[in-house]
């Protein structure tokens, strides 16, 4: 039998996965490390059982003990995996900038969660950090496991993740490619990277609001650097003692902006659904592309599963609040907005007795004809009442070929709505797209009109 004690004997092993029609005018081949495959659904699941077992080595808690972390909701998931199978209790602080979903996962596998204010410095006695500090002190038995300071963090993915993709590139990976947030990823797999080939470049991505690009540059904490940003998981405040500065050849700063429009890229292009530090590390490929050459060999780290985001960068609404998407209303926001999208349309053959019939029993005034699978023409209820107030002795078995009008026309997804008036008119009542799935589908004056 071919099976695993616990969960937590899952951690790791994640596999690599060749990127296509999102690198397309990248020269060189690029490998996504895809973390969601660790049981917590983050690369977060490493460090996390690192640092519950050490503390545990340590003698820092004892069992039925609580571990109190503060986090943007991996690290909390992953400690919270490890402490069900182990029998520990969980309190973890969070920011209110994080996704709905990942708090509701986090109370899902029995932890408390307090969310605390974004918009205070890391010393303020609201924040995060504090807060996990203050409940560490007052609580019996229980250990703050400060992911940003907590070294063990960074042991995980030397001891782990470092070797995993040395292993998987054969050797013969060039650049690595990761969101910088507590710093333990990319240091801990910078360090064992360096250790196989010095030459291996490492390249952290940072977003607008953080420190870490300005002081890796320049080696001045800027404060001035520091504002609100809606990116989770990477960029930083405070330095953390986790990130080794030396280990990283180049921060990339990449704008809220990008990485949503990048994660979702992955989603639609490639299946991969994921967060936002992956989208963040797409785009910071892209903007920095041109220092790549055919031969080399990319690697990304994908941090975190795209399921703790679908309110936020997946859901359309969230992204026109924020600029993020276009927010002129376009054919495809009708589609999805039409409550009935059953395409009705009558073949050439049909007689117009049966087309008003049709149209009488479905409320609708106008149809498509179609010869097989083209569209061959339309018909209005207009048209047909007109042919039998001036045929009355004829209009019983005549095909609606004989009677038809052109087709009404075919248009884009993305066209705008405002472009429609260019096709629908008084002679023409509706116009013809196609849906993502491919399927046809009449939109008329009454969508636009109920769309808006």
């Amino acid at each position: 039998m071919d099976y695993r004690n616990n969960i937590l004997e899952t951690i790791g092993n994640t596999p690599m996965v060749k990127l296509n029609k999102v690198v397309d005018d990248i020269p060189c081949l690029v490998l996504g490390k895809i973390e969601t495959f660790n049981p917590g659904h983050s690369t977060k699941d490493r460090m996390a059982l690192k640092m519950v077992e050490d503390a545990e080595k340590a003698g820092r808690i004892k069992p039925g003990g609580t571990f109190i972390e503060c986090t943007s909701g991996n690290t909390g998931m992953g400690i919270a995996l490890a402490a069900a199978v182990k029998g520990y209790k969980c309190i973890f602080t969070t920011s209110d900038k994080q996704s709905k979903e990942k708090i509701d996962m986090l109370k899902a596998v029995g932890a408390e969660v307090i969310v605390c204010p974004t918009n205070v410095e890391p010393d303020d006695p609201r924040s995060y950090y504090s807060v996990a500090e203050k409940l560490s002190k007052e609580i019996p038995n229980s250990a703050w496991l400060n992911q940003y300071d907590n070294l063990s963090n960074r042991e995980a993915h030397y001891e782990s993740t470092g070797p995993e993709i040395w292993k998987q590139t054969d050797g013969k990976i060039t650049h690595f490619i990761v969101g910088v947030g507590t710093g333990g990823t990319v240091s801990g797999v910078a360090k064992y990277l360096k250790e196989q080939n010095p030459n291996v470049q490492v390249w952290g991505i940072d977003t607008y609001g953080s420190v870490f690009k300005k002081f890796h540059e320049t080696g001045i904490f800027d404060r001035k650097e520091i504002y609100p940003y809606i990116t989770e998981g990477i960029g930083e405040d405070i330095l953390p003692k986790n990130v080794d500065f030396s280990l990283i050849d180049h921060f990339e700063k990449v704008s809220d902006k990008d990485a949503a429009l990048a994660a979702r890229r992955l989603a639609r292009e490639e299946g991969i659904l994921l967060g936002y530090s992956a989208g963040s590390a797409l785009a910071g490929l892209h903007q920095m592309k041109d220092r790549l050459k055919p031969s080399d060999v990319v690697v990304i780290l994908f941090h975190d599963h795209g399921s703790r985001y679908m309110g936020k960068l997946y859901n359309d609404d969230w992204m026109r609040e924020r600029g993020f998407l276009d927010s002129e209303l376009k054919v495809k926001d009708l589609i999805i907005s039409k409550r009935d999208r059953k395409f009705l349309s009558v073949p050439v053959t049909e007689t117009v007795k049966n087309v008003l019939k049709l149209m009488k029993e479905t409320d609708i005034s106008q149809l498509p004809v179609m010869d097989g699978e083209k569209i061959a023409g339309s018909v209005t209820e207009s048209t047909i009442l007109e042919f039998i107030l001036n045929n009355p002795l004829q209009n019983s078995e005549k095909q609606v070929a004989e009677i038809m009008a052109d087709p009404f026309p075919v248009v884009g997804v993305d066209l705008p709505v405002r472009d429609l008036n260019k096709y629908i008119s008084k002679h023409t009542p509706a116009v013809i797209a196609k849906d993502l799935s491919g399927e046809l589908i009449v939109l008329t004056q009454y969508d636009i009109i109920q769309a808006l």
